[in-house]
This record gives C-alpha cells, structure tokens and sequence, in this order.
C-alpha cells in the first residue's frame, strides 16, 4: 500500500473451494494445549511492510521456523492450512496491521476457535495491535519465542465485520471505522509519505483532522457527515441521535476491542469490557474543539447532547452509504453485523 488506501470490492471470502473449513475438527484436536521443548512456528511474511524492505526474514532456515511469504488471499488461505496440518505450536505474522488482519480472516475457518498463540512482528507503518500488547520497535521472532517459553500471553479478541445478509464473507481487525474516519486515513497515509510512521504518524494525522475540521470552510470533506444507522445489542436498538443534523447521518463512528492506542490516544474513554464504539454525529465546531480532549478519553455526562456517544456492546448492526475503514483499508457501503470474534492468545513481553 504506497500512499492511497486500497479498496476492496467486498467483504473477503476467506475459503476456497478445497481448503480452510475441511478437516477443521480434526486439526483442532491436533493443536497442542502447550509448546514443545522446539517449538514448530509457522510464519506469514509480508515482504511489502515498512521494516521488511531489503531484510531477510528472520530465523529463516531453521528446521522449526516454516516461513512463507504467500501473495495472494488463497495462497494464504493454502499456507495457513498446511501450517494447521502440521500442527503448528506458533503463528507470527511478520507485518504490518493490514498483514493481521488477513492472516486472522484467512485462518478464522482453519483454526476455529482453537488458534495457535499468536506472534506479531511489527514490521508495518502504524501497528496499533502492537501498542496494544505493548510489543517496542525492535520486537524480533527470538525476543518472541523467549517470551513464549516463559508464558508471558496477552489475550484480544478481534472485531469481525459479516455482511448482514449471513452469506458467509466476513473480515476481522481491530480497529473499525466510518464517516470522517475515512478521511483521517487517507490523511495518515499523506503522513507516511513524508516520513512519519507509527505514533507519530497518528499523532500528525490527529492534529491535521482538528485543524481541518474547525477551519474547513464551504465543501471541505473534513467537516462533511455520512449516511450510517448504527443499531446495537441482540435487540438491534438504534443509537440515539442528537438532532445536531439529519438523523440519519453521522460525522462519525468508531469500533474496537483494542485497550491502547498509538501516542497515547484513547477515544473510547475508560475501558469497558466488550465492543467499544465511539459515534459522533455532527461536526460541530465547539464538539471538534474538544476532540483533543475526547481523544485522551475526556468524558463528560453533557457529551451525549453535543452528540459524542460511548459505550460498548456484545453486537452492533451498521448501514453505511460509503465505505469502512478495517485496519487501514477500506471496503464498500453496505449492511454489516459486527461482533467479536474468537479469543486469541498473543505473545507479549
């Protein structure tokens, strides 16, 4: 991804017709509960990310290590049930946020809810999961495996986007969002073409998207809503509108089960166990001025009537007229369920 945020044309199917949900059982049982004394890890390579650019991959050649490097969605889907077959102890994902979040779609018909523990290599330009399971810069494979060997195990469960309909293609991530979220994005992805990555790069991108937003003038996108409902829980009940602006239209919204984010930011205030949302539904300019605030999770009762909503949820029901952003990509307007998925156990310092 060099500078533009790539569009999927839909919701990924994640098997092919002969491989990922066959045999699935079956390999789940041959999943070990613990790590052998060598422990068998399988590794996904994004060779695109950042810091893998003119790098070898890591312990590659050992007789344990299995690294592969697979270039399209089926090939992956191919790696990831070969690696299933031979009963990995150990998945890494050598990327980016992007490289997690198809390895996670491609394996969740694999692995069901019997995943290997899982190792991130932040190798990517933002890597919010990273933040997140307090992984630092320089996290190598063996710094990985020293890890795994004394047990030290985050557990996150990631979001999983499902078209509505229930016709099977769904995506899972970590960090979901709509309407000027959107927009951010693309504004990140100007901030690593100059040079800025990671915190730094959200920390530009959130100091940008306040400025345009409370100096934007005429038709300025950054202070434009979109069409979105947002329905929540089992029952499927809106989430109140404020009247700031026409009901059905947001400035806008925000999922996540992640409990840390880059530079520090937390903008779905204090932690709640669950889905988390944030939804904002006007770009008013008194409510823009107090994104610094909201940002740093800032929370206020009042907020609610400036239309600022938190909480968090178990499911939640969303109708976009434009596209979402999952884990820095964007995918089509549409009806969407959104849950968590499966409890994952990452490796951490």
């Amino acid at each position: 991804m060099e500078g533009s945020i790539y569009q999927f044309e839909g919701l990924p199917r994640a098997v092919d017709a002969n491989v990922g949900m066959r045999d699935t059982d079956a390999r789940a049982r041959r999943m070990r509960p613990g790590l052998r004394e060598t422990p068998l890890v399988g590794v996904i390579r994004n060779p695109r990310s950042h810091r893998n650019r003119g790098h070898m991959p890591e312990l590659e050649g050992r007789q344990n290590i299995l690294t592969a490097s697979p270039p399209t969605r089926s090939e992956l889907v191919r790696v990831l049930t070969g690696f299933a077959d031979r009963g990995i102890d150990l998945l890494a994902v050598d990327g980016g946020d992007g490289t997690v979040r198809d390895v996670l779609t491609c394996g969740a018909p694999i692995f069901g809810d019997r995943w290997p523990r899982l190792i991130v290599l932040p190798k990517g330009k933002t890597n919010a999961l990273a933040v997140d399971l307090g992984l630092p810069k320089d996290w190598t494979l063996p710094d990985a495996l020293a890890a795994a060997r004394d047990g030290h195990i985050v557990h996150r469960r990631p979001v999983m986007v499902g078209q509505a309909d229930g016709q099977g293609a769904q995506v899972l991530g970590f960090v979901f969002g709509a309407g000027i979220f959107t927009i951010a994005t693309q504004a990140g992805q100007t901030a690593h073409r100059f040079g800025a990555f990671n915190s730094l790069a959200v920390g530009v991108t959130a100091v940008a998207s306040v400025l345009q937003a409370l100096f934007g003038i005429g038709a300025s996108p950054w202070r434009t809503t979109t069409g979105m409902r947002i329905f929540t829980g089992a029952d499927d009940q809106e989430v109140t509108h404020s009247g700031h602006g026409a009901p059905d239209r947001r400035y806008a919204m925000a999922f996540s089960t992640l409990e840390r984010f880059p530079a520090g930011l937390n903008p779905f205030g204090h932690i709640r166990s669950g889905l988390r949302y944030v939804v904002l539904d006007a770009p008013l300019r008194r409510v823009v001025a107090l994104v610094p605030g909201l940002l740093t999770g800032w929370d206020r009762p009042a907020f609610a009537r400036l239309g600022v909503h938190r909480d968090a949820v178990s499911e939640a029901l969303v109708e976009l007229d434009d596209s979402f952003i999952l884990d820095g990509e964007a995918f089509p307007a549409g009806r969407y369920r959104i849950g968590m998925g499966p409890k994952i156990q990452f490796i951490a310092p």
